[in-house]
């Protein structure tokens, strides 16, 4: 599995939308489920930084990542692009490959 770590600073007023767009029914998720490679994406509040999130995005490969965004490249551009004015930042803070085991379930 392929996870990738994105940490974002949310805009004052903006925590309501963020959340909507980038929470578990949001448009990043829907774009994401167009790829049967895709796994799942969670959102999580930073507990000390009321304004700061995390999502964290999981692929059965780092390939198929790489090809999902090449095959989406104009579609993700466009939300990125609409979604910016919710965040100061954001940043891809990492990204690793990860083997769950029975012990971790």
């Amino acid at each position: 599995m392929f996870v990738i770590l994105w940490e974002y600073e949310v805009k004052p007023g903006s925590k309501n939308r963020f959340q909507e767009a980038y929470g578990p029914d949001g448009a990043w998720v829907r774009l994401f489920e167009h790829d049967v490679h895709f796994r799942g994406t969670q959102l999580q509040r930073d507990p000390t930084r009321p304004l700061f999130y995390f999502t964290i995005d999981f692929w059965d490969s780092e390939s198929a990542y790489t090809k999902f965004l090449a095959e989406h490249k104009a579609f993700y551009a466009k939300l990125d692009g609409d979604f910016a004015e919710l965040t100061v930042r954001e940043r891809r803070v990492v990204s690793f490959h990860f083997e769950p085991s029975a012990a971790s379930c």
